[in-house]
């Protein structure tokens, strides 16, 4: 018989059965090293999550019980803490399924999962942080749900091992919770009665129930932004203080974040020092009343850093750590409406009180600067306040755009010192745009402000409002001209006669970001192999080179002028070369460098000339 006909005759074989499933094995001990150095920033969360599972238990009890009573006690002494609620306890079944289950908790008990939003927790590590700070955790707990049941005992210790065993009535005669910590090995310091009351009072000052430690308050409702004062003033007294307390410094002023429709309600408040805007701004963030982190850097609109914020949130996301904001739409609608809230500020201190704007600028402006750039709207209304540094003096946009019919403005501050001076004294009006946001906002300016013209301001437009010299007396100091060009064209630099004021500058260096650009492809095809030599020279551009304004009415350029002697005059202009560059404040090249040392000993040796014999 063949193969075939052999497996055609074999009986069907029955279908295998699945193979039976396995359970993680979880090893607790390296689950708490996981939490301790990887998910928690510090011990102290320990505290924390003792507290959030007492009020969570509380908010279940409640949900059933509206009159339920709401307290949380605790209690620390001699290496060890008990806290205790007036939750909604838990059965024997109940322990098995949630205290000895890691990722359960209270939220999916059965009939509780729809209220979920009530509650602070949301991943159900709970008790497992505690771990972090103690060796072994015993909870004794009576079920609110199930009145007949008996209490019952959980005992856990740090290696995974635990025990359940049920309690007589007289162990626990009331529905709720206790919690008993025993420290372990180093950790005793958490425990501390000091340093419970400290951690409680920091994460639960505005937690909705009454939170003791001991007979010691910890919560301290209503919020601070919530309390009634006799007045604004005394109001504004009061979360000063506060503030103070929170963050360590008097704020310039504060500003109600009361959002109900965004979740939100809180204050912000202004910083009475500058900082830098990469600064990653610091908050604090309550979720229900509950401490969730000291350090959201994520809140608030990047250009809103000159403000620090504490606010209570029901709408915000924790992260698994439950020590920062998970990043969603939520998040971003909540940093969209709380920007809102403090642009309206600021336009409503320039509708109304413009002293306390003009000391928020004088601290701030940069901040108010960046927000100005993409929003037009604020543009507009800070557009009277911003101080902006013009050949004018320190003036707004606004006051010197009246007083000009074109506003000029340079891009970097080495390009306004160099102009300024002559530019003021020909009357052309500039603003120098080289700083943090300043040249955006010039460009935006026609946006806002219809009919004003704005003009990045060159070398040759300062050039062309300077006095041409006659010519019959240029034509007369040819000779100079030349020899000075002489000198300077290796430094790709041309030499132009004009007469300016004011009279003490005798020299006048300009050139454009074009021309330095050339400059600098200049100097490194001299300084490189043949290769990149002919590289670069294929990039040699047409821009138009530096020039040294020589100032005709100036007596020193005058006489130098009237010099026959070529060498002098190479090594007077270049004299005047260095003092221009050094009085742009520009950043000198090698080659500046060399020439000004050059000139120096030069006229030295000019001066000096003829002493030896007797001349």
């Amino acid at each position: 018989m063949d193969s075939q006909s052999s497996q055609a005759s074999q009986p069907p074989q029955p279908p295998q059965s699945p193979p039976p499933p396995h359970s993680f094995q979880v090893d607790l001990r390296g689950l708490v090293d996981l939490l301790s150095h990887h998910l928690y920033s510090s011990p102290k969360v320990y505290l924390r999550e003792l507290l959030q599972n007492a009020v969570d238990a509380v908010t279940a009890r409640r949900a059933a019980e509206p009159d339920a009573p709401a307290r949380i006690r605790l209690y620390a002494s001699d290496g060890g803490l008990r806290v205790e609620d007036t939750g909604v306890g838990l059965t024997e079944p109940d322990v098995h399924g949630l205290l000895a289950t890691i990722g359960r908790s209270y939220k999916r008990a059965e009939g509780l999962e729809e209220a979920r939003s009530d509650f602070l927790g949301q991943f159900g590590i709970g008790l497992l942080a505690c771990f972090v700070v103690a060796e072994r955790i015993r909870v004794v707990s009576r079920s609110a749900r199930t009145p007949g049941a008996p209490p019952v005992e959980w005992t856990a210790r740090d290696d995974g091992s635990y025990t359940v065993r049920t309690l007589p009535d007289a162990e626990r005669p009331e529905p709720g919770t206790t919690v008993y910590l025993t420290a372990r090995a180093g950790a005793a310091e958490w425990l501390a009665p000091e340093r419970v009351r400290a951690l409680a009072r920091d994460f639960g000052s505005l937690l909705p129930y009454d939170v003791r430690v001991g007979d010691e308050p910890v919560t301290e409702l209503p919020a601070p932004w919530d309390r009634a004062h006799p007045g604004p003033a005394g109001r504004r007294v009061a979360l000063a203080r506060h503030c103070r307390e929170l963050f360590g410094f008097t704020p310039l002023d504060s500003i109600d974040l009361d959002m109900p429709v965004a979740g939100v309600r809180g204050v912000a408040y202004v910083l009475p020092s500058a900082v830098s805007p990469a600064q990653r701004a610091r908050h604090r963030v309550h979720l229900k009343g509950m401490l969730l982190t000291e350090r959201a850097e994520q809140l608030l609109p990047d250009w809103a850093f000159f403000v620090r914020c504490v606010l209570d949130t029901d709408s915000l996301r924790p992260t698994a750590s439950r020590e920062a904001l998970y990043e969603d739409e939520t998040l971003a609608a909540v940093r969209d409406a709380l920007g809102t809230r403090i642009r309206s500020w600021l336009t409503g201190l320039a509708a109304g009180d413009p002293e306390r704007l003009a000391a928020f600028l004088a601290v701030h402006h940069l901040g108010v600067k960046s927000l100005a750039r993409h929003d037009a709207g604020m543009l507009r209304t800070m557009l009277p306040w911003l101080p902006f540094e013009t050949t004018d003096g320190q003036l707004s946009l606004e006051e010197f755009a009246r007083r000009h019919p074109v506003v000029h403005f340079t891009r970097t501050v080495e390009e306004y010192r160099q102009v300024a001076p002559i530019a003021a004294a020909q009357g052309v009006g500039v603003v120098n745009g080289g700083y943090t946001y300043d040249s955006e906002l010039v460009e935006a300016l026609p946006r806002v402000r219809p009919g004003t013209v704005v003009a990045e301001l060159d070398a040759d437009t300062v050039t062309a409002h300077l006095d041409a010299v006659d010519p019959a007396e240029e034509l007369a100091l040819s000779g100079f001209l030349a020899a000075a060009r002489d000198r300077l064209d290796p430094l790709g630099c041309d030499v132009v006669l004009r007469a300016f004021h004011p009279l003490s500058v005798p020299a006048l260096h300009l050139d454009d970001r074009a021309a330095r650009h050339e400059q600098a492809r200049a100097a490194a095809e001299e300084q490189a192999d043949d290769l990149w030599a002919g590289i670069l020279g294929s990039l040699r551009g047409s821009a138009p080179r530096a020039r040294l304004v020589l100032n005709h009415l100036n007596p020193l350029v005058r006489r130098i002028g009237s010099l026959g002697d070529p060498e002098l005059i190479g090594t007077a202009t270049e004299s005047l070369y260095g003092q221009a560059l050094l009085m742009a404040q520009r950043p000198l090249r090698p080659a500046d460098s060399a020439l000004l040392n050059r000139a120096f000993i030069g006229l030295l040796e000019w001066a000096t000339h003829g002493e030896g014999d007797g001349r």
